[in-house]
């Protein structure tokens, strides 16, 4: 048997598989307009480890990468010279990928951290002083809330 007829007959039998194949596959399916994902453009870089006890040149890439303290978070763009700094400490820091909408500073970390006060201020303080000199309102602290109330 030559060469073509060999080939031809593997196309033969290969037809069939083939067909069935196309089908019974699955009806196309017409995209949904769902939002596209953010882009991840930020590293959270966040150090788990101290690096107390290690040479100094892992001591100074913490220190470039803005790391000084234990569960400290910094986000640094994606570059290389990041992703090769993380390489360098990766036993000792937590990264992940972020959007820029996630990103957040110093600051708004704290600001998040922060619990709530505890209570509200109903009047300012001018006001609530000078009624309070005058004899209209007293203070009375309840649940948390400071409530003037009038004096009868």
């Amino acid at each position: 048997m030559s060469a073509l007829a060999r080939i031809r007959a593997a196309q033969h039998t290969l037809a069939p598989a083939c067909a069935r194949l196309a089908s019974t596959s699955t009806p196309r399916v017409k995209p949904t307009l769902a939002p596209a994902p953010e882009r991840l453009t930020h590293f959270r870089i966040t150090l788990r480890r101290s690096a107390i006890a290690l040479p100094e040149r892992y001591q100074r890439t913490l220190e470039s990468l803005g790391l000084h303290k234990r569960m400290q978070t910094v986000y640094q763009p994606h570059s290389q010279c990041v992703a090769g700094k993380i390489l360098m400490v990766k036993e000792l820091v937590e990264v992940a990928n972020v959007p820029a909408s996630a990103v957040r500073t110093r600051a708004e970390q704290r600001a998040e951290r922060r619990p709530p006060r505890g209570y509200s201020l109903v009047k300012g303080r001018t006001d609530a002083l000078t009624a309070f000199a005058e004899g209209h309102i007293s203070v009375i602290e309840q649940e948390e809330v400071a409530n003037f109330e009038k004096v009868q």
